[in-house]
């Protein structure tokens, strides 16, 4: 259906409308008649096959809200243009689906007044915007209920985000600290000092893991605390600001014991941010850590080498972090120069871990796990003996979570699939008798992935 349309607003063929996927509409303000004019994608977006059964509606009994429709009238009236007015409205089948209005009153002396405009249909943008609002709010409701004081910052170091309990610890409201610098809350010597931290890891994008800090707190008492600061990475692989973990140790700074759990929790934070940055892994590292303790202990393995290998499957994929979130959450197969990005974390996890101080060599274990015994492994090409048994034990588990579980690329391709790839490198990429132990293993529950629901 085409009209045409001759007066000091308009004079256009209404297909042209249809072809830029909008709904035209022109109804009278005074008289409340049914529509005067509307294109044919209008009746398309509402649902009508005959025109003259549209022609009988008036265009607000379409609004799906009574107070949307009032609010409609009442801006048009008084500004004689509305922009972008977001509401939803009811189909000929009634269901309800999202539009933005963009309108103008026009008064002519001869004519009642019309409106006349265009109805776009945004209900994809507004369903995509819900989304994100709902990660937003779960990215914070994650954020407050971690027992340490969470808090990111841009490259002037001024703070972008803080969770509660960081909030709590500088006794103002969370909006209240956006925008505010360390300078703001502490000491200038004190503040100095974490601005001077957080520009060297802006600067250098080296990590600062482990430092311990005395804080004044707001209430004027001191504490000792452990802080752990990351740069944060844009799409474009580039650092745009900084992530830092600070955990209250007073209690226990004199416990080895204590203070390497505090640096675990303090680590497992950056490990909770990247799986909140790449969900398709939520869980792996867990599940990769439990596998291999399991194995481990298959081979009577004391508890400090057990403790080892459980650190470093709960961390060896932590160096992801670093690694821009497009590439860890785009669906389909990499390129080869975006798969090479990926494999950088070996690295990156190597350089967070390095300067950590441990009775065993966590970093190393970490550093291997891509390694395999023929050679054919990344990042160093490790052969044989030069790989640790842990890292042997760390490499198999991850191969079996991985190809068990759902990846962007890929579905799981299952249990034998998994089998099916440790048998044929048994000997050449993964070692022998580790293999020979995980099949016994599986075969004792069934062949099935038991890992999943640790």
């Amino acid at each position: 259906m085409n009209f045409m349309e001759n007066n000091s607003t308009f004079y256009f063929n209404l297909s042209t409308v249809d072809n830029i996927g909008v709904g035209f509409f022109k109804y009278s303000l005074s008289s409340q008649r049914p529509l005067i004019i509307f294109n044919n994608f209008l009746s398309e977006m509402l649902g009508f096959d005959n025109d003259d059964e549209l022609k009988e509606k008036g265009f607000l009994s379409f609004f799906a809200l009574e107070k949307d429709r009032e609010n409609f009238v009442s801006l048009i009236n008084e500004n004689t243009r509305v922009h972008f007015f977001e509401t939803r409205f009811v189909k000929k089948d009634g269901t309800c689906f999202w539009v933005a209005i963009t309108a103008s009153l026009i008064r002519n002396n001869d004519d009642d007044p019309y409106v006349e405009g265009i109805v776009e249909d945004i209900t994809a943008h507004r369903e995509m915007e819900d989304k994100l609002a709902m990660e937003r709010d779960s990215l914070q409701s994650l954020l407050d209920n971690i027992p340490d004081a969470v808090y990111f910052k841009d490259r002037a170091c001024r703070i972008t985000k803080v969770n509660n309990f960081y909030a709590r610890g500088v006794g103002l409201k969370p909006e209240e600290i956006i925008g505010k610098t360390d300078f703001d809350f502490y000491p200038y010597n004190q503040a100095k000092e974490m601005f001077d931290d957080d520009n060297r890891v802006l600067n250098t994008g080296e990590p600062i893991i482990n430092k311990i800090e005395k804080i004044l707190l707001a209430d004027g008492s001191w504490n000792q605390a452990l802080t752990t600061k990351i740069p944060m990475y844009d799409r474009k692989a580039l650092i745009i600001g900084t992530m830092g973990i600070t955990r209250d140790m007073t209690s226990y700074a004199h416990s080895e014991k204590e203070k390497l759990q505090m640096v675990m929790r303090a680590l497992d934070v950056v490990s909770r941010a990247l799986e909140m940055r790449d969900p398709y892994t939520s869980g792996h590292a867990q599940r990769v850590a439990f596998l291999a303790e399991t194995i481990a202990r298959e081979l009577g393995w004391d508890e400090d080498r057990l403790l080892a290998l459980r650190l470093a499957g709960e961390l060896h994929d932590i160096g992801k972090i670093g690694i821009p979130q497009d590439l860890l959450t785009k669906p389909g197969r990499l390129t080869r120069i975006e798969y090479q990005l990926v494999q950088e974390h070996v690295e990156k996890c190597h350089h967070l871990l390095k300067n950590i101080q441990f009775r065993f060599p966590l970093d190393e274990i970490v550093y291997q796990h891509h390694e395999r015994l023929d050679g054919s492994g990344y990042p160093r090409g490790l052969k044989g003996e030069e790989i640790l048994p842990e890292a042997r034990i760390l490499a198999i588990s991850d191969v079996m979570e991985a190809m068990t579980y759902h990846r962007p690329y890929r579905e799981a391709l299952g249990v034998e699939k998994a089998l099916a790839e440790i048998k044929a490198g048994a000997g050449t990429r993964y070692d022998k008798e580790l293999t020979d132990v995980v099949l016994a293993i599986m075969e004792r529950h069934g062949n099935s992935p038991f890992w999943l629901n640790s």
